[in-house]
């Protein structure tokens, strides 16, 4: 679905990342993992056109420098961690924006059938029923990622690509929403590449990890061949599994 080669990106002519290569298959998760600076972000920033880079970035064979966005948004949705919204758009309205790729005009287009059903589909399966009429303005912090995590859904494109979306939010935010991108996920056709910063996310979700130090790839595989004690405390500088032991035995 996804083949990334070479990828390398520059900042005034200095490298944030070199040389990466990987590829992401159908009902992959891939999680980027590695210490902040390492690059986590402008890998995923480069997948979404959002920067310049070298190399070559492959959707389904397509090198996506061809891709205009209206298909492009068939293929990648992203979620970032933060969103500044200050227009009063419904909760229906912002979802209902998802589908811009899929009619000539979605300012004026009438809704046909299967929009409307991928509008609902997308609102139940993340619990919005009862906010689909509320403005933006008034969601809390959890129910604004929610949202906008349904506007993707709607958007239905063949991989999410997932920047820290959870990082901000109450742990109970942070299990709503990693469920709901699971369980679509697992969908035919479907894959994500996740950056996070919480290695027990990587663990409990990913069923592959990339960890990337100072731009490069340290390892890439199943997540619990690259999560070893060994690679970790090189690449953090510190024991993280004593320390990941020691947190959680104070709940035993």
């Amino acid at each position: 679905m996804l083949d990334v080669k070479n990828l390398t990106v520059r900042a005034n002519g200095v490298p944030l990342v070199s040389d990466v290569n990987f590829t992401v298959s159908d009902n992959d998760w891939l999680m980027i993992v590695g210490p902040n600076g390492a690059g986590k972000s402008t890998i995923v920033r480069a997948i979404s056109k959002a920067t310049e880079y070298e190399g070559i970035i492959l959707i389904n064979g397509k090198d996506i420098r061809n891709i205009k966005a209206g298909q492009m948004a068939r293929h990648i949705g992203v979620l970032n961690q933060y969103h500044n919204v200050s227009y009063a758009f419904t909760v229906y309205e912002l979802i209902r924006l998802g589908r811009y790729s899929y009619e000539g005009n979605f300012l004026s287009a009438q809704k046909d059938e299967d929009e409307e059903n991928a509008i609902m589909e997308a609102i139940r399966l993340t619990g919005m029923e009862s906010l689909m009429d509320h403005s933006l303005l008034t969601l809390s912090g959890g129910e604004l990622q929610r949202a906008f995590l349904a506007q993707l859904f709607a958007q239905d494109p063949e991989m999410l690509i997932l920047d820290e979306p959870t990082n901000h939010l109450d742990l109970i935010y942070q299990k709503q929403t990693f469920e709901l991108i699971e369980k679509w996920a697992s969908k035919p056709g479907k894959s994500v590449v996740s950056v996070v910063h919480d290695l027990n996310l990587a663990k409990a979700y990913g069923s592959r990890t990339m960890l990337i130090d100072k731009g490069k790839v340290v390892s890439l595989g199943t997540t619990e061949e690259v999560l070893t004690s060994q690679r970790l405390s090189e690449v953090y500088d510190m024991d993280v599994y004593s320390w990941m032991h020691k947190l959680l035995s104070q709940w035993e």
